[in-house]
């Protein structure tokens, strides 16, 4: 069957026994793809039967789907032509994991952070308001968005409005990992109750067997509810709230979307799924499943970089009950898993809530308390008022362990870590350090929990190269590391841009620098290879545009030093998805393109 859709208009004939054989048919048509090519799993096959009955009770692309996230939105790719592509996704030059705008007229919004769909699914509802014609506006939110503060601004406004809109809340208690927060207890509290689900199932087949009494059950509702669940919140907040329903019911979820298409005003649907619904492994373990790795790639025995974060957080709150771990819902991905075990109450998951997580680690600090924010590099875009005004304002000892920074590969864009040296290399009181492997990352570890001052310690996505790193050394503010001495050319790498030039420096003959700090520099080193060399290069994972080489040539210009400098980084613009060594190779960071930086 799956073989004859290929655009939403194709299921709208369908009945609703065929709609049933095209999800199953679709989620092992997802199984057998994502394990070739990587990608988000669990999520999607808990949004397979929500995709298929929307796009049969709406109409894209004139009535708007806004994915929260984004890695919940391939059931609705599948659907709207990109079918053909599936088996490119992620990959170079192929289909994005996330909805996105140049990709299809389908994706009314592109994703790929989360807790913004409300807030986008608005503006396009009171838009289309303004431009007074009849298109819907649906934002499907879940996967834990709801623990993000910007979500509920976004409700503030919409209860207060009269646009048309409709929420539908995928409530599957889980984020990437375990879902937490009060939000996610008063969800499960609501769904709980007997007295509740009971009166909703009754309900549900009385008003369909008696359509006249819609009207009736909607004066009656508030008072129902009223008895049984009192102050619920999203009608404290304006919203007509619907549910929860059963989200792998097609015949329910149709039922209910046609019930709801005919009404004006902002409503919420709350459905109940099962991340990874239909395969048991991923059912059981959604966390291990949420995200997968392409069949063919290899694994390496050497230890991550958020491994080594993870280890040095373990070894360093077993001597010290002052350290604070934090994360906003990245336990697992910023190696934290073991250290929360071993260490609850040391140990802060505040959602995906990143403004939150960098003020709480200031209120932390002020105590005398030592907090670590373990965060990616994209997300702490997120928290960069709070950065500013709470921390480095104040002067907070609060140590940021940025993951994924540069290029991450299939995620593409939305998750490239590629402006955290720009846009932190401008705020006074940090220090910011970038390791080239493990046992360097472990050691600025150690020197940052012994500042205090606020310390950023950016390191990749990737293997750390080295087997053995655990150790009490420090290492000297500011200064950089000469690993090869040369003439004529000197080299300064900064982080995993190292092993590359020093690949190119052996090549060359070159001096190649292991920077470490982007800020404070090793000014001294610097001017002593300008002196000494006749040409100076930078690398870096980062966009060149006020990266760690732009302070070094700040530096240069300052200093009226007039040996040329050339700037290796990445370029202004927005990069593709692919992997890193491709990416790498696309976008001249590699050792040829070093080598052949000297010739121009």
């Amino acid at each position: 069957m799956l073989d004859s859709i290929n655009y939403p208009k194709d299921i709208k004939q369908l009945d609703l026994r065929q709609l049933q054989s095209l999800a199953d048919e679709i989620r092992a048509f997802l199984i057998e793809n994502i394990q070739k090519t990587g990608g988000h799993l669990a999520p999607n096959l808990g949004t397979i039967e929500m995709s298929i009955a929307m796009h049969y009770v709406f109409s894209t692309p004139k009535d708007s789907f806004v994915f929260d996230v984004g890695h919940q939105a391939y059931t609705h790719k599948i659907l709207t032509g990109r079918k053909d592509r599936i088996h490119t996704l992620r990959q170079k030059d192929g289909i994005s994991g996330f909805t996105k705008r140049a990709e299809s007229t389908h994706d009314s919004f592109g994703a790929g952070h989360s807790s913004t769909s409300i807030s986008a699914a608005l503006g396009i509802a009171i838009a289309n308001g303004i431009q007074c014609n009849h298109h819907k506006s649906i934002a499907v939110i879940g996967d834990g968005a709801l623990t993000g503060g910007m979500s509920f601004e976004a409700l503030n406004h919409a209860g207060d409005s009269n646009a048309d809109l409709l929420i539908i809340l995928n409530d599957n208690d889980m984020s990437i990992s375990k879902n937490v927060g009060a939000m996610s207890k008063y969800l499960t509290k609501l769904i709980s109750g007997k007295m509740y689900s009971t009166m909703k199932n009754k309900s549900l087949g009385f008003l369909q067997k008696m359509p006249r009494m819609h009207e009736f059950a909607k004066r009656s509702e508030e008072h129902l509810k009223g008895m049984v669940l009192p102050s619920t919140l999203f009608e404290e907040l304006g919203l007509d709230y619907y549910g929860p329903i059963d989200g792998h019911d097609l015949p329910t979820l149709i039922k209910t979307l046609q019930n709801l298409k005919t009404q004006s005003k902002p409503r919420l649907l709350h459905i109940i799924t099962k991340k990874g619904y239909g395969l048991d492994s991923a059912e059981n373990d959604p966390c291990k499943f949420h995200g997968i790795a392409p069949a063919a790639d290899g694994s390496s025995t050497l230890d991550s970089y958020s491994n080594v974060f993870g280890r040095w957080l373990i070894n360093t709150a077993a001597n010290n009950k002052d350290l604070i771990a934090i994360t906003p819902a990245m336990c697992t991905g910023s190696g934290m898993s073991e250290f929360e075990q071993k260490f609850p109450e040391q140990y802060f998951d505040v959602g995906i809530a990143e403004q939150h997580a960098v003020t709480f680690a200031g209120g932390l600090a002020t105590q005398g308390l030592k907090p670590v924010v373990a965060i990616y590099s994209t997300f702490l875009q997120r928290g960069y008022d709070q950065l500013i005004h709470d921390i480095a304002l104040q002067n907070l000892n609060v140590i940021f362990a940025i993951d994924r920074a540069g290029l991450v590969g299939a995620d593409g864009a939305t998750h490239a870590g590629c402006f955290d040296l720009s846009f932190l290399r401008c705020i006074p009181n940090l220090t910011i350090m970038a390791p080239s492997n493990g046992l360097e990352m472990y050691q600025m570890l150690n020197t940052a929990f012994n500042m205090q001052s606020p310390v950023c310690i950016r390191y990749p996505r990737g293997v750390a190269n080295v087997e053995k790193y655990e150790t009490q050394d420090t290492v000297e503010i500011g200064t950089a590391k000469v690993l090869l001495k040369g003439e004529k050319i000197a080299i300064f790498a900064f982080g995993n841009k190292v092993d590359i030039a020093l690949e190119a420096g052996a090549e060359l003959g070159a001096s190649v620098i292991d920077m470490r700090f982007v800020k404070p520099l090793d000014t001294q080193l610097i001017k002593e290879m300008a002196s000494t060399h006749q040409r100076l290069i930078s690398i870096e994972d980062n966009v060149i545009s006020g990266g760690a080489g732009s302070a070094i040539s700040e530096y240069l210009h300052q200093q009226k030093i007039t040996t040329p400098l050339h700037l290796l980084g990445l370029p202004d613009e927005f990069t593709e998805q692919g992997t890193q060594a491709e990416l790498y190779q696309q976008y001249g960071l590699t050792a040829k393109d070093i080598i052949n930086a000297t010739k121009i």
